[in-house]
């Protein structure tokens, strides 16, 4: 694995755990002194499993609780004990727990360092689209996000670059009902890393494509 600081080629697109454990470590490489991280449901939640021990990444869940550790398996696993997506996980010494109201003022005071949300459609401006595909049969589930977008000081998406139809999900404007507005400082995707600037997208990491490749494929989003 390699940092997303510079840009890289990796030779296949990434799956969903290497997509974690890149986020993982640059969650840990940008806050060398510890950080407080909500993970989004879904994908997101697989970052858990790859933070090193002894990181001072302190994970945070809007169901109400803080320092929750790797998934649970086995044995280690408690129904009481979930995620926000209703997955089980383990607790770390110095576990809390609290009210959701309790949570969701963390999440809106601005005291949150990191997010990684997953995202039906990112825009080159860094709006968020992760609640409402808009199609008439599909359920919405806003949850938290909306608070989480405008809440954490950098808020990642980690998705796949492409839908089930071969879209971009990386897009000019969403089509999709946004979450939030000019929100998003990173993407992490099975075929990149992309940071989101003033002046467009820039590749950080390209993995089964080239950069060229990739403003192909994205055009016309603006790559920097």
């Amino acid at each position: 694995m390699t940092s997303s600081t510079g840009t890289s080629t990796g030779t296949e697109p990434r799956t969903k755990h290497e997509i974690a454990a890149a986020i993982a470590h640059d969650i840990v490489e940008a806050n060398p002194g510890g950080a407080y991280v909500n993970l989004g449901i879904g994908q997101p939640t697989l970052v858990a499993d790859h933070l090193p021990e002894g990181s001072g990444v302190v994970l945070h869940t809007e169901n109400g609780m803080l320092n929750m550790g790797p998934a649970a398996r086995g044995g280690d696993v408690d129904p009481d004990l979930t995620n926000a997506g209703k997955i089980p996980v383990t607790e770390l010494p110095g576990a809390s727990y609290f009210h959701h109201a309790d949570s969701f003022a963390m999440m809106r005071g601005g005291h949150l360092d990191v997010c990684v949300l997953g995202a039906f459609q990112v825009s080159e401006r860094g709006d968020l689209a992760n609640w409402h595909t808009g199609a008439p049969d599909a359920i919405p589930a806003v949850g938290g996000a909306m608070d989480l977008a405008i809440g954490a000081k950098r808020v990642w998406v980690m998705m796949t670059l492409l839908d089930k139809a071969g879209r971009p999900k990386l897009v000019p404007e969403c089509t999709y009902p946004v979450t939030g507005v000019a929100c998003i400082d990173r993407v992490y995707t099975d075929l990149g890393t992309f940071a989101i600037t003033p002046d467009g997208v820039r590749v950080l990491e390209a993995h089964g494509r080239t950069e060229e490749e990739l403003a192909e494929l994205l055009a016309p989003v603006r790559l920097v």
